[in-house]
């Protein structure tokens, strides 16, 4: 029944008002901008509003005028006996447009917790509460408060933030930018953004995706719902709220490392989401995808009136990952014909600043036909002599006809107006800035690659669960909620190879267990009140005889106890001594919206101070693994640098994928750490040393 909530025959406003500035009163007068639409006021004190017969409640309408949409402006407190009223009347579709509600306090939690009951109970399909409104272009409907008309377009959005809606909608209009949807989703207390980016998926008069929010509602079916989308449509998001960390407080390295944004930032790649810095940038690929095809490449060819837009436009490419385009001789050839002597006919073109129309449409016409080229970037700047609206209906006649993208920077400010206006009217947006500019390139050709991403299916490994399960109930019930050295066998369930090693009670046995095992050993500190055992003096390597290991237990114990005098010390974990090797990191953290989240980063007791770390949402497939592991800027190291042996670079991938599936089967595991896992070079595999997990209490 979602078709009636944006192409309704009927709609109630209940709490509609006879007062000018009552948002009652403004939701009634936008609605009668469609004069096809059937609207119905409900208001007990009035009879009619607007020349429109009004109802004291929607129960009272008769069942031959029953509305497809009820839109709720009430106080509060008046909501759910609405809402009810509405269930009771069998409207399918609601907006609740009130606030109040949990973003107001507990009270307002509780209203909206009974609102989401009685929806439940009627299957009512709700937006908000305390939105905006929504408008639907195709079909006429502006069921909103909003002071501003949306122009049709083929532009969907959603915000989560109604101020954020307003601002869009007054640029929009004065850019003539047009949207088919424009979703206002407030609290989310129903209806969410899963909802509507399936809706956005089906709809014929949707293109492009924008959206702003400050949060999702069921992050796994999020990624799941992305993944498909994006495949036909560009999904654009501006996540707010960038610096904030999770208020658990976490032990681990990855705890520290990733924050509710690192998961946002990986649930988003995973998903084929555009992820846009800011609402500007999202405005802009936005225009950029609503009127340009997809660049087969990235190789990006430069036009240009100015030497200096050029340079700096070509810089913005580089830094961005785009290539400038090589041109073919016969492209260099055709320039010629026409540009003047002094003109450069290389990438960037210049056509010198008293180019006139003409000279920008041949440069133009020969680059676009060049088959090196993958996208255009068109500079204006204002010269004495420029006259900028010719060359806008130039460049605009070429865009609409071009099967490769065209940008455009007309830069400065009045000179240039009239020939912003130009592009405006044909729907052609003008980027203020060569870099803004590359930019919505940039996000065209990255959306090139996610459009033509095969779907891939994370890996399902084979693994002893029934013994890890085992292993993790029995750790549940000691009463303890962190679990390390003395936990190694919960890796060999899972097939992840461990460091022969030995637990120790007291020194004999230490002595006992080193010589049992061989020298060279490591000692470290066994302590479920121990996160980090280099900062306690809690490690001692390279222990090759029996007197070593009387000086190494004494002097840890020692150190140990003055750094954490009140800490549990349950004895000694001695550890086959492993060299050779490079140490790297592997570690999860449960965030709350997204669940498991893996991070990879060289290890060792430098990852915090480096944070050269990288992250996806568990399960993951092998290419994500892989993706991981190459995108640490340290991966050099890793692969091999000046002569060095690469390291085995496929074990990490495997462990990575082991570890993916073992925090996944088991969602009581809130943190996970291997660190360090040892990699040996290519075709000798990997070790892991240390491993530290917390449980949920």
């Amino acid at each position: 029944m979602l078709e009636n909530m944006f192409d309704p025959d009927s709609v109630a406003v209940i709490g509609a008002s006879r007062k000018e500035g009552k948002v009652g009163r403004a939701v009634l007068e936008n609605l009668m901008q469609n004069s096809d639409l059937k609207i119905i006021p409900i208001n007990p004190n009035s009879d009619e509003i607007l020349r429109l017969r009004c109802y004291p409640n929607i129960t009272a309408v008769p069942g031959e005028n029953k509305a497809d949409l009820a839109i709720i402006v009430v106080p509060a407190r008046m909501v759910p006996d609405a809402v009810n009223e509405c269930g009771m009347a069998g409207v399918d579709n609601i907006i609740v447009i009130s606030a109040g509600f949990k973003e107001a306090g507990v009270e307002g939690a509780r209203l909206e917790r009974e609102c989401i009951s009685l929806c439940d109970k009627y299957g009512i399909n709700m937006i908000g509460p305390n939105c905006l409104g929504i408008i639907d272009t195709a079909s006429g409907l502006n069921a909103s408060f909003a002071a501003n008309r949306a122009f049709e377009g083929n532009i969907a959005m959603m915000s989560q933030s109604g101020a954020i809606c307003t601002v869009t909608l007054d640029w929009a209009e004065r850019t003539g930018v047009g949207f088919s949807k424009f979703i206002s989703l407030g609290n989310k207390a129903v209806l969410a953004e899963n909802d509507f980016l399936q809706i956005f998926e089906n709809d014929d008069t949707t293109a492009v995706i924008a959206g702003y929010l400050e949060g999702v509602k069921n992050g796994p079916e999020f990624i799941k719902i992305a993944q498909r989308v994006s495949r036909s449509k560009p999904i654009i998001l501006v996540k707010s709220g960038r610096t904030s960390v999770g208020s658990r407080a976490v032990s681990s390295h990855t705890g520290t490392l990733a924050g509710s944004d690192a998961a946002y930032n990986a649930a988003f790649k995973q998903g084929g989401v555009l992820r846009a810095d800011s609402l500007e940038e999202m405005l802009d690929y936005s225009r950029a995808f609503s009127v340009c095809p997809l660049p087969e490449g990235r190789n990006i060819a430069i036009i240009t009136n100015a030497g200096g837009l050029g340079i700096l436009t070509a810089d913005a490419c580089y830094n961005a990952g785009l290539s400038i385009a090589s041109f073919e001789e016969n492209t260099v050839e055709r320039l010629r014909e026409k540009l003047p002597p002094a003109a450069n006919f290389y990438n960037p073109v210049d056509v010198l600043g008293d180019a006139g129309a003409d000279l920008y449409e041949h440069a133009l016409k020969v680059v676009l036909d060049d088959i090196n080229v993958n996208g255009i970037i068109v500079l204006v700047s204002p010269q004495s002599m420029t006259d900028v609206s010719e060359i806008a209906e130039k460049v605009a006649e070429k865009i609409k006809g071009s099967k490769k993208p065209i940008l455009c920077n007309f830069a400065g400010g009045s000179r240039i107006a009239a020939g912003e206006d130009v592009l405006n009217k044909h729907g052609i947006p003008n980027y203020s800035s060569a870099e803004r500019a590359v930019a919505s390139m940039n996000a065209l050709c990255n959306y090139h690659s996610i459009k033509h991403k095969n779907p891939e299916i994370p890996a399902v490994l084979n693994a002893d669960k029934e013994f890890a399960r085992n292993f993790i109930d029995i750790a549940s019930s000691e009463n303890r909620r962190t679990h390390g050295l003395e936990s190694m066998d919960i890796l060999k369930a899972y097939d992840i190879p461990v460091v022969d090693s030995r637990i120790a009670n007291t020194l004999p046995e230490a002595i006992k267990a080193a010589e049992d095992m061989g020298y060279p050993v490591v000692m470290k500190i066994l302590s479920p009140d121990i996160s980090h055992k280099t900062d306690v003096g809690g490690i001692r390597l390279d222990l090759e005889h029996a007197d070593d290991i009387e000086r190494a237990y004494n002097s840890m114990m020692s150190d140990v106890r003055h750094y954490m005098p009140d800490a549990e010390i349950t004895g000694v974990q001695l550890q086959k001594m492993i060299s050779g090797g490079k140490e790297v990191i592997i570690g999860m953290d449960r965030d709350p919206q997204f669940g498991p989240l893996l991070m990879f980063g060289l290890g060792g007791t430098y990852v915090e101070f480096l944070k050269d770390v990288s992250f996806a949402v568990a399960p993951i497939s092998e290419s994500e693994a892989k993706h991981m592991v190459s995108s640490v800027k340290t991966y050099p190291l890793i692969a091999g640098v000046r002569g060095e042996e690469p390291s085995d670079i496929d074990s990490i991938i495997a462990t990575l994928l082991k570890v993916s599936q073992l925090v996944t089967d088991f969602p009581e595991i809130l943190e996970f750490e291997i660190n360090p896992l040892m990699v040996m070079p290519e075709g000798q595999g990997c070790v892991a040393m240390d491993i530290r997990f917390t449980l949920n209490s």
